[in-house]
Parts: C-alpha cells; sequence; structure tokens
C-alpha cells in the first residue's frame, strides 16, 4: 500500500469534503493508499512543500510571490466558499464603507481574495474601511464580536452556512465572494521538488477525489448526511440548502480546471500581490487525466 501525506491549509467544507468523503468511503482504500490527513494551517510553506495540499489558493500565492513549483492536478471548485457576514443595514459591499470589517491576512489567500472583490466594488481595502486582521479560524470570535458591536463585518468560511447564520441573528450577507472572484481552489497540489505529480500514491489521492467529486453530484442525500459533520451547528434543512446553493452547482464532476478561468485569477491574484504573472494557467493546472 502507498503512504503520502495529505495537508490542508484553512477549515470547513471548502477545504475537507472531497478528501473526507474518499476517506469515509473508502475510496482510498479501494486505491491502495493509506492517506496522514495534516492539519497544516499554521505550517510555514517550506514544511507543506513535503506534502501533497488540499489549499490551491495557498499554493498559487506561493508559486507566484516565491517560486515555489507547485502543479495544481485535481480542482473540486471554481468558486472560493468565503462570504462577508454583515450587520442588520449593511447589505451591499459598498455599505462596508468606513466599517470595521475582520478579514485574513492581505497576502493569504482568503484575504487576497476579499481584497479582490473590494476593489471590484469600488473599495480600497486599505483606505476605505477598517480592516481588523485576525488568522484562520472557526470565525466562532467573529460571530460573538458582531452580536457584542465591536465588528460590522466579517470575511467567514465555510465551517459555518452563513445565510442560515445570518437569518438567526437577522444580519446580512452582502456577498458571496464565489460571485464576484473565481478561480480553480482546492484539489490536490503538490511540489515537484519534493513529491513528483505522477508519484504513484498522488496519483491515487487523485483518482479517489474523483470519485468522491462524482458522489457530491451523484448521491445528494449521502453527501448531506456526511456535509452534517462540519455544519453540527445546523439543522439538516440549513444543511441541505448549504449544499444545494453552494456545492452541488459549483463542484466539479472530474476534477478538471477551467484554464480560461484559471488565466483570469493568476493575473488578478498577481496584480493583487503586486507581483509578475510569471506563470500561464496551463504550467499551474494540470489537465491531462
Amino acid at each position: 500500500m502507498y503512504m503520502i501525506d495529505l495537508a490542508y491549509v484553512g477549515r470547513g467544507l471548502h477545504e475537507e469534503l472531497v478528501a473526507y468523503l474518499a476517506d469515509q468511503q473508502g475510496y482510498y482504500a479501494d486505491e491502495g493508499v493509506h492517506v496522514a490527513l495534516r492539519d497544516g494551517c499554521s505550517w510555514d510553506d517550506e514544511r507543506l512543500r513535503h506534502c501533497a495540499t488540499i489549499g490551491l489558493g495557498r499554493s498559487l500565492l506561493s508559486r507566484l510571490a516565491d517560486g515555489v513549483p507547485w502543479v495544481a492536478l485535481n480542482v473540486n471548485t471554481h468558486r472560493p466558499l468565503f462570504w462577508f457576514l454583515a450587520r442588520s443595514g449593511l447589505a451591499s459591499l459598498a455599505d462596508l464603507a468606513g466599517r470595521r470589517l475582520a478579514v485574513h491576512a492581505p497576502r493569504t489567500a482568503p484575504g487576497c481574495f476579499a481584497r479582490i472583490v473590494l476593489r471590484r466594488a469600488g473599495l480600497d481595502p486599505d483606505r476605505d474601511l477598517h480592516a481588523i486582521v485576525r488568522p484562520p479560524g472557526d470565525y466562532g470570535m467573529d460571530l460573538r464580536r458582531l452580536r457584542a458591536g465591536e465588528i460590522d463585518a466579517a470575511l467567514v468560511g465555510s465551517t459555518m452556512a452563513p445565510e442560515a447564520v445570518a437569518a438567526e441573528h437577522g444580519w446580512r450577507v452582502p456577498a458571496w465572494v464565489g460571485d464576484h472572484f473565481q478561480i480553480p481552489t482546492v484539489g490536490v497540489a503538490v511540489d515537484p521538488t519534493y513529491l513528483h505529480p505522477d508519484d504513484p500514491a498522488v496519483q491515487a489521492v487523485v483518482r479517489a477525489h474523483r470519485r468522491a467529486l462524482r458522489v457530491i453530484h451523484d448521491e445528494p442525500d449521502l453527501t448531506v448526511r456526511h456535509l452534517r459533520t462540519f455544519l453540527g451547528g445546523h439543522t439538516a434543512d440549513e444543511a441541505r440548502a448549504h449544499y444545494e446553493t453552494f456545492i452541488a452547482p459549483y463542484f466539479t464532476t472530474d476534477g478538471q480546471a477551467d484554464l480560461a478561468v484559471g488565466a483570469g485569477a493568476i493575473t488578478a491574484v498577481a496584480a493583487e500581490l503586486g507581483v509578475p504573472a510569471t506563470v500561464t494557467a496551463a504550467e499551474f493546472y494540470r489537465t491531462a487525466p
């Protein structure tokens, strides 16, 4: 049996759902690979390079900014699962002008994506709002701070169903990042310096994940049952609504990247980072079977 370390670099459905399905349904075992799923959220890039990683956004930033030769082999979705969650009265991104926004750091993938979306809405993220930078987590503290009035809005990820949370508290969801910025994101990537894309263990993981992606579309009841593992604070109806709105329509069936979407995303991310776009979509996103 092959063995491999696979690291996630964010928490929630966005990073973990496909790997979780592959594990729970026995697809890794079927492919003859033992996968050790690692929490790489706090790892530095050098340590992460020795593993396969789920975080394609972080890998792209690393390749553009630092020249690490990451290659993405499988793509779960082109719509990042991050949302702007805001207190009552803030219905649009424009309403965040002058407000206090809890958000990831600018040179993290979700922070970079958020800045791109804010700029597209006509806001300068450095001048037009008060950014409160905090590390990735389960966003529970953001909800507490929203309830206490200490912040006005927060960029949150898929450890919750934001629309259900907003409905419960009388808050708003001014924007889903995936509606405003598309990028082939989350899947499987490797640094060929340490782990070759054609390594049998890597390819076994890719096959298992593509099988899991098909389950997401072909077996909604099974998928929602697993999805509720991540959304323990939500009802079955809320979990299914989240699946039907954000997961089923947008997760790929075959793990293939849309290179046109990838090209636009690379241009936007490089511009936001202030670095040259030194890699093409075809070089970063491997689309061959």
